[in-house]
């Protein structure tokens, strides 16, 4: 796995493959949804303790609280990349979705304390951070 934190950031994409299509995964209250295989980004924030939190989302073991929480058992992470928060966490992942061309499987996946679709995006080919 391929690792960038920077302890001062607080925004983060984890980028993970998942290698099979999965036909049923509940995600919390959201429902129960199929998966394609393929290449998934889901960006979030930290405002302190960037490492803690992402080191919870590297683990598989774990009280599922986040929505990627209930994805994470199926993904092979393979990527980490941490950013300033400049620019906010609604506006890299719409940034990083576009340059991805990624679709968003779950509305509302990731989202529920802000008014963007998801996020968390799909992408059939190798995503770039």
């Amino acid at each position: 796995m391929k690792e960038s934190i920077k302890e001062n950031h607080t925004l983060y994409a984890v980028k993970a493959y998942l290698p099979k299509r999965q036909e049923s995964i509940q995600i919390g209250k959201l429902g129960s949804f199929a998966f394609e295989k393929g290449y998934y980004v889901y960006v979030g924030s930290a405002k302190r303790n960037i490492r803690s939190r992402v080191n919870r989302h590297i683990t598989v073991e774990k009280k599922q609280r986040w929505h990627l929480d209930y994805l994470r058992p199926y993904l092979k992470i393979e990527e980490i990349q941490t950013y300033s928060g400049e620019e906010g966490e609604c506006q890299l992942f719409a940034r990083l979705q576009e340059k991805n061309t990624g679709n968003i499987p779950v509305k509302g996946f990731g989202s529920s304390d802000c008014k963007c679709s998801a996020h968390l995006f799909y992408t059939s080919t190798e995503s770039i951070l």
